[in-house]
Parts: C-alpha cells; sequence; structure tokens
C-alpha cells in the first residue's frame, strides 16, 4: 500500500545557503538597492523580483488593516534571512541587508499569524560591489543567532495556526480532514523539537508516546489523538474515545500549543545552542524516525524524519560561512551528507508527502539508517570546530 497524498508546507533545507547580515531601520546610502513591498490584506507585493547583489533595503508599507510582518527567506522557503515585524496599518519600516547572489523567497503575513502570503522568488544577481558578510566573526554570530530565532517563532506560529485547524476537525469528528493535516502539522514541531523540549513539561504534554508513557502518567498530546484517528492499527480490543476526552485532549493541544508560542517569543540562542540543535535534532531521527517508532499507528515517521533535518539543516545553514573559515573540509563533507540524505529522502516521496513506513523496504531502512549515521559523524564535530 502506498502512502495517502498528504500536504507538506515546505521543501528541504539543502541548498548550501550564503550566511547574511541584516538591519532594520538604517539609514540609506548611495551604494544600496531600493526596493518597495505593499503588504495588504490579501497580497504582498514587492516593486521588483531581482536586484544586484550587495545591500538591498525593502521599504514595506501596510495598507492592509492588520498588524504585518514582510519576510525575508532562503531559497528553501524556511530559513529566515530577514524580518520585519509588528508593522501598523498605514506603517511604513525599512529592512535592509547584504545579500551574496542567489535564489530567495518573500513573504507577508497579514495578522502575524499562519505561514505567510504571497511567497514570491526573489532573485539577487551578480554585481561588481564586493559582498562580504562580515569581517567580524561576532557579528556573524549574532546574525545567525537572531536569524534562528525568528525561524523558531515563525515555525512555531506556523504550528500554532495548524494545530487550531487540525484539533477543529477532530473534536467535529471530521478524522478525514484530521488525518489529513496530522503530518503536515506536525513538521513544524519536529523542525524546532530541540527546542521545543527545553520548556520542561510541555514537550511530553504535546509529543509523548505512548510507549513513554509512566505508571498513573496522564496521556495527552499528539500521540493520544493519533491512536485514536488509526484505530485499525491499535491493539486489538481498542475502544475509540468518547467525545468528552477527545474534546479534552485537543483542548490540551490547543493550549499547550499556545503556551509553546508564548515561551519562544523572549527566546534568544547562542551559537552553541544552534549548533548542538542541529546535533540533537538528527539524533531524533536516529531514535525514533528511523526505526519507526514515533507514528506507531499513522506510520508517517518520513514526515517526521524529513522535518527534524529540515531542523537540522537550517541550524547548518545558519553558520555554514562560519564554518567555512574555520574548516571548509568539514563544511565540504557536511554539505555532501547532507545533500546524500536528501537524496534518500526525496526517492521515497508521493505527490506532496511521503511513503508510509510500513511500506519501505528492510533495505531502504537500512540505506536511511546508515546516512544518518554517515551524516551524524561530521555533524558531530560541528560545535567543537566552532565554539572551542
Amino acid at each position: 500500500m502506498r502512502a495517502r497524498l498528504l500536504p507538506l508546507t515546505a521543501a528541504s533545507a539543502f541548498g548550501l545557503l550564503a550566511l547574511t547580515g541584516c538591519v532594520a531601520n538604517t539609514p540609506a546610502d548611495s551604494a544600496r538597492a531600493a526596493l518597495t513591498v505593499d503588504s495588504s490584506t490579501d497580497a504582498c507585493t514587492v516593486s521588483a523580483q531581482d536586484a544586484p547583489a550587495g545591500t538591498l533595503s525593502f521599504s514595506i508599507t501596510n495598507s492592509g488593516d492588520q498588524v504585518t510582518e514582510f519576510y525575508l527567506l532562503a531559497e528553501d522557503g524556511l530559513r529566515i534571512v530577514g524580518e520585519a515585524e509588528n508593522i501598523g496599518p498605514g506603517l511604513t519600516r525599512d529592512l535592509v541587508v547584504q545579500l551574496a547572489e542567489g535564489e530567495y523567497v518573500t513573504a507577508c503575513k497579514p495578522g502575524m499569524t499562519g505561514d505567510g502570503i504571497g511567497k514570491a522568488g526573489f532573485t539577487v544577481t551578480a554585481s561588481d560591489q564586493v559582498v562580504a558578510v562580515d569581517d567580524d566573526l561576532q557579528a556573524q554570530i549574532e546574525t545567525a543567532n537572531v536569524n534562528y530565532a525568528s525561524y523558531v517563532r515563525d515555525q512555531v506560529a506556523q504550528l500554532v495556526t495548524g494545530t487550531d485547524t487540525f484539533a477543529a476537525a477532530y473534536v467535529a469528528g471530521d478524522f478525514d480532514t484530521a488525518r489529513g493535516l496530522y503530518a503536515s502539522t506536525r513538521s513544524h514541531w519536529e523542525r524546532v523539537e530541540t527546542v521545543a523540549e527545553s520548556f520542561g513539561d510541555l514537550d511530553p504534554q504535546l509529543d509523548l508516546r505512548e510507549a513513554d508513557l509512566e505508571e498513573g502518567q496522564d496521556w495527552t498530546g499528539w500521540h493520544a489523538i493519533e491512536k485514536d484517528l488509526w484505530p485499525a492499527d491499535a491493539e486489538p480490543g481498542f475502544a475509540a474515545y468518547p467525545a468528552e476526552e477527545r474534546q479534552r485532549l485537543a483542548g490540551l493541544l490547543v493550549q499547550d500549543t499556545a503556551t509553546l508560542n508564548e515561551k519562544v517569543q523572549t527566546l534568544s540562542f547562542t551559537l552553541s545552542q544552534q549548533t548542538n540543535g542541529a546535533i540533537g535534532l538528527l539524533d531524533e531521527v536516529a531514535t525514533g524516525k528511523v526505526t519507526g517508532e514515533e507514528e506507531f499507528w499513522s506510520h508517517t515517521d518520513l514526515w517526521d524524519f524529513q522535518a527534524n533535518v529540515d531542523g537540522a539543516a537550517v541550524l547548518y545553514a545558519g553558520v555554514r560561512d562560519i564554518l567555512v573559515a574555520k574548516d571548509a573540509a568539514l563544511a565540504d563533507s557536511l554539505d555532501a551528507e547532507f545533500a546524500a540524505l536528501q537524496t534518500l529522502l526525496d526517492a521515497q516521496r508521493v505527490g506532496d508527502g511521503f511513503t508510509l513506513y510500513t511500506d519501505l523496504s528492510p533495505e531502504e531502512i537500512k540505506a536511511l539508517a546508515d546516512q544518518v549515521n554517515a551524516l551524524g559523524e561530521p555533524l558531530n564535530q560541528l560545535t567543537s570546530t566552532l565554539v572551542l
């Protein structure tokens, strides 16, 4: 049996992305390419779809009736290169970035929720202007830290929106819709899972597996609902939850996700937290996703696998230019191993989703496990190389 086609909301993050610096509300200079952005209720209109490499200034005007945000994303549509936040109706804010030649994505987010609107490609072409990331290492590190904090907030905001929709369908008894939303919504969680795990009880409340339950522990979260949505894969004699229990579980899922969103608003990161986060996400793949233990009833482990790797790749991409200056050979090795793992995952794609874990052959599972190990070896050197 092949996988049912579930939506996947973002591409993988394996392009070799240039680190960029961003500064909001910086005075204009003569060497800067100036662009305008109109963020309305239903559109995000950028004055041009390309600009020469160097310093670019985006002047963002909110012509809508909600507070909005403007995002400049890397080509993968995941990593945040720069953002202008909290732009009230009728207001204008500037975003100034240094961009190397390459492909990027622009988007606006009216209401500051959801996955944004008006996403469009933006090309930075070659130019005579010398584009340096930043000669000051600390400034590069700070840029990477700030951009990753923005990425985490964005992923959790999308998790909130998706969880609300998923929970509403589940409570309403629209199980086909809920099953269709399950894996793609959880991808936002899986991309930043190691950050979520830092908030104590929130992680088990949202993501505890039945096999890890302690005696007398209340089982809540995604996997408790997963079992109810795929009863045919549960143990013999499993009884579907009554309506009151579904209401309780959905309510707690929404509530705990909202709490997570509140907590990430003030997060900041260090370089070691980023590099260790990348290592931790790959560990999540090795200990749960590649074994098929995470999604015990839905068998959507490859969606989680991809999302964990997405998150690790975003973290790596944010510090890659710093690594190249310190150990170019290690960067080359990581580039190659990330790409090889993505090739294996891409081979399991079915439409916008993936093969169910139960449909993988033993040889396919072994190949994925071996490549996770191959990536893990150089990735485990990342923190010591950059921080020590």
